[in-house]
């Protein structure tokens, strides 16, 4: 086995994919190792339950990616050569609430703001004003999302030269229970944003949320809660088929656990088993990096870096539930039951900040006061077997259980009885005879099987102030470029942070392309199967 490469990448969730799959189009050899028995990290799906039910490991929802030029442009030619498709479901969502209310979402914005108006009338006319106001920055908003940090100018940069840019660089400061509870009064309409703005795991209550009560609304409104038919893992078969075609090798059930160094310089990585992968042009990691400051002697790491490692934020963790059933769990509402792929309850607005304010406390959460209820099959029924379901209960926890209580495998059987018995009070006929497979995942049940997913935390860090922009992960190492010379950090913990987006992998590879002699914009114009040539030149 060839264990040498041009580019060494240690992972394969799909920001790494993403970025050796550009690599790849710029005519470099890329080796992928990966802990995991398969690729894909977060964007995964696997036979968990019983056979012939695809769940998604992690990551079900892909609004997010919908608005990368990886797809927008098909810059890998992922959609035409690969099969990538996506649904658009609808209704976008439904939510419970405390007093037996129901609020269903849909995807034409005036049949929302009808369902809003049952509510407050002057709630559904802010809703419409909010949507049209992002309209008018989601550009910016999003510019800045897929530059990385130094190759464009600022948010604030971009915002002052926009008529309203102040306006919204007070909004991007504030949490967005700030924006939600200035914007509306119903307590209904409050806890339904509030639901929507908490699905990235960001606390709703902390300074710099506040533009998720913007971006995820007005993103769900234009594309609903987007799924890949297949599952989440399609992207990564699609982006592992790419590379492969392209002369890289993904390799599977190898544990990164030491960078090489020669001369001060990474030049490879070392797994578990003492095989040594060496590249000749450049280390690409998505190892978190908490990790990834271990992997190295601790003087190859400035004291400002080892300082933000010390204090960087590791996010909410997350607790799931994953089903195999015999029927989608169906909401009783006075017009009827509904069924939607993105679902939930939620308690009331002071329920919700609660909950931010519990989880930052290391208070164990006992109650129910937000639940996600993904079931994908409603409109991808190829994942499960003829008229069969998966459903995905998703919700928040702390990592550490108190003291006193009792360990993970007791408190999480339980903790998942209490949700499906919440639940149940809305969905009365999802009873437990409907339950043919289930599986519960702790927040360290999540790190087991995902090193990446420290303490459990999906999104690879907290998004805050702290943490976000030129300060991700590392103020001054906010551009992919590690202190060591020759390695380069893409994944969650980087520029823009988690969730399915594609961002952090494709501006990693901006970085390295242009670090290599490369025009960035030129490699990934190129048609997909077009060989862009090496640069007489590389750097």
């Amino acid at each position: 086995m060839d264990t040498s490469a041009d580019i060494v990448v240690a992972g394969a969730g799909h920001n790494s994919l993403v970025a050796a799959c550009y690599l790849a189009k710029a005519g470099y050899r890329c080796l992928v190792l990966d802990a995991r028995h398969i690729p894909g990290g977060g964007a995964a799906t696997e036979e968990l339950l019983l056979p012939g039910y695809g769940i998604d490991t992690c990551a079900t929802g892909h609004t997010l990616i919908r608005i990368n030029p990886l797809l927008t442009r098909d810059e890998l030619g992922l959609v035409a050569d690969y099969g990538l498709r996506y649904i658009d479901p609808d209704p976008v969502a439904h939510v419970a609430f405390p007093d037996g209310e129901h609020f269903t979402m849909w995807l034409d914005r005036d049949r929302t703001a009808a369902e809003i108006a049952r509510f407050s009338a002057a709630d559904a006319a802010a809703y419409l004003r909010m949507l049209d106001e992002y309209d008018e920055v989601k550009s910016i908003f999003s510019a800045s999302q897929f530059t990385p940090v130094g190759f464009g100018p600022s948010v604030d940069a971009r915002l002052a030269e926009h008529p309203r840019g102040r306006v919204w660089q007070r909004r991007r400061v504030l949490s967005a229970w700030d924006i939600i509870k200035h914007e509306f009064s119903s307590r209904h309409v409050q806890a339904f944003m509030l639901w929507m703005a908490f699905q990235t795991n960001q606390a709703v209550d902390v300074p710099g949320s506040g533009l998720l009560a913007y971006s995820l609304i007005f993103g769900r409104q234009q594309r609903s809660w987007s799924i890949l038919v297949g599952g989440s893992g399609q992207l990564t078969a699609a982006l592992t088929g790419y590379l492969e075609s392209h002369g890289g090798t993904v390799l599977c059930d190898k544990l990164v656990t030491r960078l090489v160094l020669d001369g001060g310089r990474c030049i490879g990585v070392e797994t578990d088993d003492g095989e040594q992968y060496l590249a000749s042009t450049a280390v690409l990691s998505t190892i978190h990096v908490t990790h990834l400051r271990d992997m190295a002697p601790a003087d190859a790491w400035p004291e400002e870096f080892h300082y933000g490692i010390d204090t960087y934020d590791l996010g909410v963790p997350g607790f799931g539930v994953y089903l195999a059933t015999s029927a989608p769990p169906e909401f009783e509402t006075p017009g009827g039951p509904v069924t939607a792929v993105s679902a939930g309850t939620v308690g009331w607005p002071e329920d919700v900040v609660q909950l931010g304010q519990d989880l930052r406390a290391g208070r164990f959460v006992s109650n129910v006061p937000w639940l996600l209820v993904a079931t994908p099959t409603l409109v991808d029924p190829g994942r499960a077997p003829a008229g069969k379901h998966t459903v995905k209960v998703l919700s928040h926890q702390v990592y550490e259980l108190p003291a006193g209580m009792p360990d993970w495998e007791q408190v999480k059987a339980e903790h998942a009885q209490r949700q499906l018995a919440h639940l149940r009070t809305f969905t009365p006929g999802f009873t437990d005879d409907v339950v043919l497979g289930q599986m519960v995942k702790s927040p360290a049940d999540y790190e087991r099987l995902n090193r990446h997913m420290v303490h459990g935390a999906f999104h690879g860090g907290d998004r805050g102030l702290a943490g976000s922009g030129p300060l991700r992960p590392v103020p001054g190492w906010a551009s992919h470029r590690m202190p060591i010379p020759g390695l380069y950090q893409t994944g969650g913990s980087t520029h823009p942070g988690g969730s399915i987006t594609g961002a952090p992998g494709r501006n990693a590879a901006i970085v390295l392309l242009h670090d290599l002699g490369h025009d960035p914009a030129e490699v990934m114009a190129a048609p997909p199967g077009a060989a862009v040539p090496l640069p007489s030149i590389t750097g």
